[in-house]
């Protein structure tokens, strides 16, 4: 599985306004309802019901929002840079400026689990975070999650 599996270029956020974690995912749920034609309401209670678990804020500025749906029949994934961090209640109490929502068919067992593996190896490379936070266009955001820069110069 690779990061171009879960997303496509529509689906990179470059500078999203919010100013919470509640705006941040109501925000994410309405541009993720657009693309998976599931309600955003359905999809924000989803994801609040997994923060009340524990919240998603894995640490260095990186949230992963996620949770699994009955309605949809693939891994659906939205990468968002904001514009100002936020207040995530993250683990390491810094604020998150790397969002990368990732959703799941309920019934996607191990396949959900190795997407999440998958994007958090990715955002945990200080290098490919420090090139997400220092570029501003979407296209160029989808170009380094994906590698197409390294192929590119390759």
């Amino acid at each position: 599985m690779e990061i171009n599996d879960l997303i496509s270029s529509g689906q990179v956020v470059a500078n999203l306004h919010a100013t919470s974690k509640k705006q941040v995912l109501q925000e994410l749920s309405r541009r993720t309802a657009d693309i998976t034609g599931l309600h955003e309401r359905a999809i924000f209670d989803t994801l609040m019901e997994r923060e009340r678990l524990g919240t998603t804020g894995v640490g260095n500025g990186i949230a992963i929002p996620h949770g699994k749906l009955p309605d949809i029949d693939r891994l659906y994934g939205l990468f968002a840079r904001l514009e100002q961090p936020v207040d995530f209640q993250a683990i390491d109490e810094r604020p998150v400026d790397l969002i990368f929502l990732l959703l799941a068919p309920e019934s996607a067992g191990a396949d959900h689990l190795k997407a999440l593996a998958k994007v958090s190896r990715l955002l945990r490379d200080g290098a490919t975070c420090e090139k997400l936070r220092g570029t501003d266009t979407g296209e160029a955001l989808y170009a380094i999650l994906t590698g197409s820069v390294e192929h590119e110069a390759a």
